[in-house]
């Protein structure tokens, strides 16, 4: 995919940016070869490439570094409710909006 001076005018409209001469040039350059670094990427043939969980689980075994799943907020219901403009039961009341 290759961009032309009319495709960065189109994406500065769009975006409101006011470029000059040389801005727009210099982000034609760079956004072709950011798209060259794409199709390279894309060109990779990745069939039988396990995803890794972390990029150095290709060069170490690294274990996953999860938290405990415990509780750290306790018992918020009655500070909840202390928000609410109408509550009844531990619940939100809310007016009806469907007839």
């Amino acid at each position: 995919m290759s961009l032309t001076l009319p495709d960065i005018d189109r994406l500065a409209q769009l975006a409101r940016l006011d470029l000059s001469a040389s801005e727009r040039e210099h982000l034609l350059t760079d956004l072709n070869a950011f798209f060259a670094v794409v199709e390279q990427m894309r060109a990779v043939s990745t069939d039988g490439v396990e995803p890794l969980s972390h990029p150095l689980c290709a060069v170490q075994d690294m274990p996953l570094r999860l938290r405990d799943d415990v509780v750290t907020e306790g018992d918020i219901r009655e500070a909840a409710m202390r928000n609410a403009p109408d509550a009844q039961d531990g619940l939100f009341l809310v007016p009806r909006v469907v007839e």
